[in-house]
């Protein structure tokens, strides 16, 4: 496909784009002028993203991908490239979370799920993005992971989840460092208590003292505009990291 049938010419891969923040990520791209890959393991959600962004179907491509297989990955990317021609950005946003529990408590299964998706997904996407960015004409691109206030400051009983956020933000760095050479700019987004995008109740979350209440949340709208203006900052500047969240949600200090 052509830059001019590809919108503004700018391609983005957008994972875990069948539902919550991929999926509202990937349609505020779309509704910027984006055209975008979304990946996802299920094809039937991919499918009603494509069907709610109300656009030009040839700006939108769903590839069904497990992100925590490297052969899948590598078709991921290998079918946007054949399909737009380059990516401009991928936005590192699938990942995985579990039920809050003290670490005595965390089984092996609910720990490897955590890591296999949020850690070692993160990193084989971000490869394969560097791969293509590096090797296209002309070089460069944006990587923006999805990390969450956990990298910077735990909640209690969280541990695997905790951990595989600090893990995102070791990956954001080093690949920040990395990318500079060959024009890949990469950051982190970490939103902390979006409203869920279903409509449903805020649940409750535990506090620093062991006891649960209901936060304030912002609208998902919130996070949209933070990803837009990272996602159209020029290659020769990097927005590092942008937390965005309520001003009253407990963060820093937990307190």
């Amino acid at each position: 496909m052509s830059t001019e049938e590809a919108g503004n010419g700018r391609i983005a891969v957008v994972t875990g784009g069948g539902s919550g923040l991929g999926r509202a990520g990937a349609l505020a791209l779309l509704a910027a002028g984006w055209s975008v890959v979304v990946a996802g393991r299920r094809k039937d959600a991919l499918e009603e993203t494509v069907a709610l962004a109300r656009l030009d179907p040839r700006r939108i491509l769903a590839v069904p991908t497990d992100i925590r297989s490297p052969d899948q990955v590598e078709a991921l990317f290998r079918s946007a490239r054949e399909y737009f021609g380059r990516v401009d950005l991928l936005f590192n946003n699938a990942g995985a979370a579990t039920a809050r529990r003290p670490i005595a408590d965390v089984p092996f299964e609910d720990w490897t799920r955590v890591m296999d998706t949020t850690v070692t997904g993160t990193f084989l996407c971000a490869q394969e993005a560097f791969r293509t960015m590096r090797a296209q004409s002309p070089a460069g691109g944006r990587i923006i992971n999805n990390g969450a206030p956990s990298a910077h400051s735990p909640r209690p009983n969280s541990i695997a989840y905790t951990t595989a956020k600090h893990a995102v933000l070791g990956l954001t760095r080093a690949l920040a460092l990395d990318g500079r050479r060959f024009g890949i700019a990469c950051g982190q987004i970490d939103v902390g208590n979006v409203a869920p995008v279903d409509g449903s109740p805020q649940p409750p979350a535990m506090q620093a003292d062991g006891t649960m209440a209901v936060e304030a949340t912002i609208p998902v709208e919130r996070f949209t505009e933070a990803l837009l203006l990272m996602a159209s900052m020029p290659l020769d500047t990097n927005v590092q990291s942008l937390t965005v969240l309520p001003t009253t949600m407990p963060f820093i200090g937990r307190g």
